[in-house]
């Protein structure tokens, strides 16, 4: 299975914009950067710089306060390196940000909540969530697993980037469809009797986050790595910030997985 996919793209509104292309974001080439000494420090393969709108933070963020690389716990699925690098306006690395991850398992569950589909409860588990902090370079590395899918929503990996208690930027991260076709379909540890309601194309998070949040990946040996350029801010302001912790267990981002959305 050999997929190499890459998508840039702009996006609405990071956090507050200063500039607008046709789709509403603010999209920095690479190319424009070519004699800048920040070039040779971005991600290969992501082609642009751009400043990453701000969505809903959507389920099911609590801080377990782990701050590790490895989020597996074990869970089932395809290895997935996520990448991510952090850079301002003018594509410059941003060193010591945080940066926290979840999403849910091959099974489209979540870690920490009740009465998921299936009656599921996961409360007091931790799997799939992470904390790491940026390097001189601005890059995070997470070794997770493919994100499974529930009713409802597109294939996704929550992100959150605090510079402090004010400035974060919530996001999520997106994946080309033709690669979720092929995981799904021939990875046994995602094998479902339903079928996928919601693709990129009819999800409204990901419309709003545009094309620029579908991550570059690539295929290694025996993992995919899924590598993001995420720009932000450093003087916008969150709306959704909700300090640097959040409650074990709280609902933040509305009912659970099979619950009314």
């Amino acid at each position: 299975m050999e997929i190499q996919t890459r998508a840039a793209f702009s996006r609405r509104k990071a956090l507050t914009m200063i500039a607008v292309t046709v789709a509403g974001g603010t999209m920095l080439p690479q190319r424009l950067f070519a004699q800048n000494a920040n070039a040779s420090l971005l991600l290969p393969g992501a082609d642009v710089c751009v400043l990453v709108p701000e969505v809903t933070e959507g389920p099911y963020y609590f801080d377990p306060a782990l701050v590790r690389a490895d989020i597996t716990e074990g869970r089932e699925g395809l290895p997935l390196i996520v990448r991510m690098q952090v850079v301002d306006a003018a594509c410059k690395p941003v060193e010591n940000a945080r940066v926290d991850i979840w999403h849910c398992d091959a099974a489209g569950l979540y870690s920490g909540y009740a009465n998921q589909t299936g009656g599921v409860d996961t409360e007091g588990e931790t799997f799939l969530r992470g904390t790491q902090f940026t390097d001189a370079i601005g890059l995070v590395n997470f070794t997770s697993i493919y994100p499974g899918w529930y009713q409802g929503r597109t294939t996704h990996i929550h992100f959150k980037v605090f510079l402090d208690e004010t400035n974060v930027l919530t996001g999520q991260i997106f994946f080309p469809e033709e690669l979720n076709d092929t995981v799904y379909a021939t990875v046994p540890a995602y094998a479902r009797t339903t079928t996928r309601d919601v693709l990129n194309a009819n999800d409204g998070i990901a419309q709003q986050a545009g094309t620029a949040s579908i991550a570059t990946v690539a295929q290694e040996a025996t993992q995919y790595v899924a590598a993001l350029i995420v720009g932000i801010d450093p003087t916008a302001i969150s709306t959704n910030a909700g300090g640097m912790r959040g409650p074990p267990g709280g609902g933040f981002g509305g009912p659970p997985p099979g619950a009314p959305r």
